[in-house]
């Protein structure tokens, strides 16, 4: 609502306008009357309206020179709707010098005044958005260059204070509200970044409009993908409560307010808005320390500065481990593996660019043996998310649940290839066999290549097709001979090495085991016949 002052010294005049319009429809709210324009010039300096509709003809002060006292007056400067019985034409033309809305005779007219007005908050709104975000970018330019160190003089930070609302010397401290789990392969990230932003800002000022009655200057910065306060100490103080019981609750009201994951990060106190850097620095720090607990989502400077953290990668046994557990298809050793990866990641205090590459690294060696296993890996549901996640915001749970749910994945994939080879790998051996029969190979052989055991191989084989390996062989390299002795002139020694005899005797022997009569004679049959 547009807050509206009435002006006008007949008390009947202004009843009927309270009565006469719908406000609340048109936008506008009533916060005051008055019968002068001596006594309306003060209320508009009090109470501020954004409209006044005043009478022309009033005493001690008329309402034009009401209007040029606002004007001149360096300070609020509201709309004016004016309305008078008289219908002179030089009112009018002093009241557009003067940038009055809309000037209407007595009587008034209702639906007239009323478009008037739904106009006139249309105009407003946009105005009020404009100037909000006039506001909003003066805001921060003045923390940019706060946090960047770029305050050249004690007047340029002055004005800065003057900006944001603030003492010079007031305490203050950088916070990071960050929200993280957002993924683009999720529906909870339906909502605009800016949406999410403003709801933040709206949440955080309701939080300290309930102790503070609203009277504290709210001033944030836009990071890529956080967002900055610069909270007074004097905030803080107000709740009468520590800083991490304040920046606590708050993360408390904003994970209820917005239904997301929150982390908040807050820098060191610095004595005066010159040192905000220093805050602005210290809360970047606390961000590294964001896996330094599972479940907790704050982070305050003055609780980890005196403890270092790892950029070292994870030892190479969990690594062994890991992979040696995926490929065994062992799923409690896999998980329980999982759980001493990320419960190194608190205990070393590992950075957070230390964990992408543990991560990193597990997701690669994975992925390198389902290459070597000819697993289709890019159809995994997993893999978009766990090769994507390192520029985006996730809690620990959710970077836990991703690593897990790929190492899942990918187990049950090594799983099902392997049984799937089980059954086709045996085919891949009578095809070898087909195209490497005429050369010296034997089960022993044929086993070695396959890097499967001899026997257990010789036993597949007989299961799978009826037959054992040798008798097959047998096969193949006999009715590769009666071809050569049906279409060639060959030698029957010829023939014999030509098929992978490396004794002619014995491949006579073995041809006529098979065939009822010697090489010899089965080529003579064939040239009686002809």
């Amino acid at each position: 609502m547009h807050s509206v002052l009435l002006i006008d010294d007949e008390i009947f005049a202004r009843t009927g306008l309270r009565n006469l319009i719908d406000w609340h429809a048109c936008g506008f709210e009533v916060v005051g009357e008055a019968d002068n324009g001596e006594d309306g010039f003060e209320m508009i300096e009090r109470l501020k309206p954004e409209l006044v509709i005043t009478d022309i003809r009033m005493p001690v002060v008329d309402g034009l020179e009401l209007i040029r006292m606002t004007i001149e007056k360096d300070t609020h400067k509201p709309g004016f709707i004016i309305i008078s019985g008289y219908n002179d034409f030089s009112y009018a033309q002093q009241a557009v010098r003067y940038g009055v809305h809309d000037f209407i005779l007595k009587p008034i007219d209702e639906v007239m005044l009323q478009d008037t007005l739904i106009k006139l908050n249309h105009k407003l709104s946009a105005d009020k958005i404009t100037q909000r975000k006039r506001e909003e970018q003066q805001k921060t330019e003045c923390i940019a260059k706060l946090i960047k160190g770029e305050i050249e003089s004690e007047e340029t930070l002055f004005q800065v204070a003057e900006t944001l609302g603030l003492q010079t010397e007031e305490r203050v401290i950088y916070v990071f509200i960050e929200v993280n789990d957002r993924f683009p392969w999720s529906a909870s990230s339906h909502m605009s970044y800016e949406a999410l932003n403003a709801q933040l800002k709206s949440g955080i000022a309701g939080f300290v409009q309930s102790f503070t009655n609203g009277n504290v200057e709210l001033n944030f910065y836009e990071h890529r993908n956080r967002l900055g306060w610069l909270l007074p100490l004097s905030v803080v103080e107000s709740r009468q409560t520590e800083l991490s019981r304040f920046i606590r609750e708050l993360q408390i009201r904003l994970t209820r307010d917005t239904g997301q994951v929150i982390y908040l990060y807050a820098g060191k106190v610095v004595k005066s808005l010159k040192a905000l850097r220093e805050s602005f620095e210290s809360a970047k720090d606390s961000l590294q320390y964001k896996y330094l607990n599972e479940r907790e989502q704050i982070v305050l400077y003055e609780d980890i500065k005196k403890f270092p953290l790892n950029y070292v990668d994870m030892e190479a046994e969990l690594y062994t481990k890991l992979t040696n557990y995926v490929e065994e298809n062992h799923e409690s050793g896999v998980n329980k593996t999982i759980n001493e990866i990320f419960d190194s990641f608190t205990k070393r205090r590992c950075a957070p660019e230390a964990v992408k590459v543990t991560i990193h690294r597990c997701v690669s060696n994975i992925i390198r043996i389902m290459e070597r296993m000819e697993v289709d890996f890019r159809s995994l549901p997993s893999l978009g998310p766990i090769l994507t996640w390192q520029d985006l915001n996730i809690s620990f749970l959710a970077l836990k649940n991703l690593f897990q749910a790929f190492i899942t994945d990918s187990m049950k994939a090594i799983g099902t290839q392997r049984k799937e080879t089980s059954k086709g790998g045996i085919h891949k051996i009578k095809c070898y066999i087909e195209d490497h029969y005429r050369e010296n190979i034997s089960l022993k052989s044929i086993a070695a290549h396959f890097y499967m055991n001899p026997v257990y191989l010789g036993q597949l084989f007989k299961k799978t097709y009826g037959l054992y390996f040798n008798d097959y062989l047998l096969r193949l390299r006999i009715e590769e001979a009666k071809r050569l002795l049906r279409q060639t002139d060959m030698r029957i020694y010829e023939v014999a090495d030509a098929v992978g005899f490396s004794n002619a005797d014995y491949f006579v022997t073995q041809f006529e085991k098979l065939e009822d009569m010697t090489p010899t004679e089965y080529r003579n049959k064939l040239l009686h016949h002809s």
